[in-house]
């Protein structure tokens, strides 16, 4: 049985290759612009890819205290900031709610990678007296889940999900759940990532999924399209501010979107590939419209999970007609991957963010790149430019390796009677 506590999103927070801050990121999305780009972080010339989505010209003391960027790693610089904007869209002052009712759920998939390499090249060439003690605290997939609650003082629930890439959407789905019962009036959730580094950027070239259209990177990441030959990988994070409709009311706060539904399945299939019949995507979209208490009708948009591999993209599509049936013609999907790369554990918060945003405004971003249909792939893929649809409800989809699945459903927020006379 549901239980009675509705959650809206009141606050989001994005770090991405096509802009910081939810304004930028979403001009930038509804333009087509492209965040693609040769990468700089290192010399990537002996690497199968060359490109990723790199956040540019990171300026971290335009955005947080250079004392305590420094004792952290990359990705949690990008949480840390995530959540410091999404606080801020929601209006949040600290001093204003019950801090033991608030908490914060960031999670990653890999982690300080770059403290890591810096650390064990330090260890090598000059001994054990190099590696200083910040690097365990800098690396922990926590990091930027602690670093938020300590700064702002959260001492509601703490959590750091690592599930690969569905891990920002899973982030979400936990907040979700624990405001639904009771547990806490507001929750920050989200993921954060920067693995555009050589170790982890090394192995994903020798896994041979990325794309290695070098020549052309910023038509690389081609959700969906016949001639796509791999994902690009994309750095930053995306954190929301979940919030009990009650709370959020009598505030005044504002309100982007409900959260409904919440799916969480496993394919127990393959660390890397997504299981051929797509069984775990088709129950983890049932679960989430089971939980929302809707039927696939209901449901005007998805933003797919469209990684631009050749079996995710293939996998996603049939599972999404399976689920949908004859009203897949009339849905409306797409993949922002196609302009900010893959963000690896950030990306379903960051595309949930993006989803709360097309509830919010009617405005669907478009699938770049995407230009000629694989018969594998049909489905009304929004490629032209953004659209503008009457939006009521809409699904966030995210799947990553190991076989983790999970989904999200909101829909447009309509106050109760309740919430008016509050």
């Amino acid at each position: 049985m549901k239980n009675s506590h509705r959650v809206v999103v009141t606050g989001i927070g994005v770090v991405t290759p096509v802009g910081i801050g939810k304004d930028d990121f979403w001009e930038s999305l509804l333009a087509g612009k492209n965040g693609i780009s040769r990468i700089s972080l290192f010399d990537p010339s002996e690497y199968r890819t060359h490109m990723a989505g790199e956040i540019r010209d990171f300026a971290v003391q335009e955005w947080m205290d250079s004392r305590l960027a420094k004792r952290m790693d990359r990705f949690a610089q990008f949480g840390f900031v995530a959540a410091d904007l999404a606080m801020k869209d929601s209006g949040l002052d600290t001093d204003s709610f019950d801090a033991c009712r608030a908490g914060v759920i960031i999670g990653s998939g890999i982690g300080g990678m770059q403290t890591i390499e810096a650390a064990h090249a330090a260890l090598l060439e000059r001994g054990p007296r190099a590696v200083g003690p910040l690097v365990v605290s800098k690396t922990l997939i926590n990091a930027a889940a602690c670093a938020v609650s300590i700064t702002h003082g959260l001492k509601g629930p703490l959590s750091a999900p690592s599930v690969a890439c569905s891990t920002g959407a899973n982030a979400i789905g936990d907040a979700y759940r624990i405001l639904e019962r009771g547990d806490a009036d507001i929750m920050l959730a989200g993921g954060a990532e920067a693995s555009i580094s050589p170790l982890p950027f090394a192995s994903f070239c020798a896994t041979r999924a990325m794309s290695t259209r070098n020549d052309d990177v910023t038509r690389a990441s081609r959700p969906f399209d016949k001639d796509r030959d791999g994902f690009v990988m994309g750095e930053g994070a995306g954190v929301v501010v979940l919030e009990q409709l009650n709370h959020a009311f009598k505030r005044k706060a504002p309100i982007y979107a409900e959260v409904v539904g919440y799916g969480n399945t496993a394919d127990a299939y393959h660390l890397t590939a997504p299981e051929p019949d797509g069984d775990g995507m088709v129950r983890v979209m049932e679960q989430a419209l089971r939980d929302a208490g809707m039927t696939a009708t209901d449901i005007g948009y998805v933003n797919a999970h469209g990684t631009s591999t050749i079996l995710n993209d293939r996998t996603e599509s049939a599972a999404i007609l399976k689920v949908f049936g004859d009203h897949a013609r009339e849905l409306k999907v797409s993949s922002i991957k196609s302009m900010i790369g893959h963000l690896l554990a950030a990306a379903g918060a960051v595309e949930f963010a993006a989803t709360a945003l097309s509830m919010s405004t009617g405005l669907i971003p478009p699938t770049m790149n995407h230009e000629q249909p694989e018969p594998g792939c049909l489905l009304d893929f929004v490629i032209h430019g953004a659209e503008s649809i009457d939006l009521d409800a809409a699904m966030s989809q995210s799947f990553g390796f190991g076989g983790g699945n999970a989904c999200l459903v909101v829909k447009k927020y309509e106050p109760s009677q309740e919430t008016r006379r509050t």
